[in-house]
């Protein structure tokens, strides 16, 4: 079993701000689960606390049925890859891949049967006699999964191993260890501030804000239902509008829109909420606005729209021929639509 569980998880550099405060996260055996924030949140930490390159403050980690927190890291039985690479400059691909093998003393023929069925799998057969310096960004990457497959380890931790490529090498190398996991059928914990990586690679997603989990979920789910205003915002692009609610309808730009009674009834005695609209269901309602343009960006086979709306910034997502030059009219239903609690920015929605 290659479970992960970490429980009541706190560290602190200085021992009054924690950076990770009181996490606790069951990752399942084989399990693809990504961490996702913006810069700061802790998400790198927890892969360093896991691989146990960083002591833990508090709390408990258990890696299969063994709690790791005194276990040094090589003997924790994880691999890390790494953003930058991490590679030897003055060994060939082979060496850099059988490196950790040779230092756990394993058998010249062992090492070679294992160094050459990862370089198969990650196609760098022919590349094995290269240095790292003749290789290319996305070839580099893949050394770096090979050294660690070599190893069968019970967990992989990568931290943003894709952040240093190119958009289109990015889109290949993501189906490339999305190909690894199912493969290996072990589990992979996955660090990225990509909200794309997030959606398309995880079998869950754990959204951190300040050391903190917002939602654990699906990538479905996470997109479907946010469970607050920061999951809202930080995976898809959301509009957050402000609105008065009164008899059971809220104001967007000048045009009452009655809601369900089910919302209404989780509305309750509040008399104003923020709305959460996607961008790209701006135009699926009945319900039409019209906003002055700002800006319109052309983004491969349809435009995104920068608008204002309640004197919010807002951005909605049309086909290549609708009109947006300096005004865009806009459709909207309360069926697409979030509603959020302006105190605690909780969705009220959420089920």
């Amino acid at each position: 079993m290659s479970n992960v569980i970490l429980k009541d998880l706190v560290k602190s550099y200085d021992g009054k701000k924690n950076i990770i405060d009181g996490i606790n996260l069951e990752i399942k055996d084989k399990e693809f689960i990504v961490l996702v924030g913006y810069s700061g949140c802790g998400k790198s930490t927890i892969l360093r606390l896991i691989s146990g390159l960083e002591d833990i403050t508090s709390g408990e980690i258990t890696i299969g049925d063994k709690v790791v927190n005194n276990i040094a890291p090589k003997d924790r039985d994880i691999a890390f890859v790494f953003q930058s690479y991490a590679l030897y400059p003055h060994l060939t691909v082979y060496e850099n891949m059988a490196f950790g093998l040779k230092m756990r003393k394993y058998d010249k023929k062992t090492i070679n049967e294992k160094v050459l069925e990862a370089a198969k799998a990650l196609n760098l057969e022919e590349y094995l006699n290269r240095k790292p310096k003749e290789l290319s960004g996305g070839q580099r990457q893949r050394v770096a999964l090979g050294r660690a497959i070599v190893r069968n380890p019970k967990v992989f931790l990568m931290d943003e191993p894709l952040s240093n490529l190119d958009a289109n090498l990015r889109v290949h190398m993501r189906a490339e260890i999305k190909r690894l996991h199912n493969k290996l059928q072990t589990t992979f914990i996955y660090v990225t501030h990509d909200q794309t990586e997030a959606l398309t690679m995880g079998d869950r997603i754990v959204v951190l804000d300040k050391g903190i989990i917002q939602q654990v979920a699906s990538p479905e789910e996470i997109y479907n239902n946010p469970k607050n205003k920061f999951v809202a915002g930080f995976i898809g692009q959301t509009n957050f509008i402000e609105s008065n609610y009164i008899n059971g309808k809220i104001n967007i730009n000048g045009v009452d829109i009655d809601l369900p009674s089910d919302v209404k009834n989780k509305i309750g005695d509040r008399t104003s909420v923020i709305i959460g609209i996607r961008a790209e269901k701006m135009l699926s309602g009945d319900y039409i606005l019209n906003a002055k343009t700002d800006i319109v960006e052309m983004t491969g086979g349809e435009r995104t729209v920068y608008c204002e709306i309640n004197n919010a910034k807002c951005s909605a997502r049309v086909p290549l021929e609708y009109s947006c030059d300096k005004t865009v009219q806009l459709k909207i239903s309360p069926s697409d639509m979030y509603v959020f609690d302006k105190e605690t920015g909780m969705n009220l929605l959420y089920k």
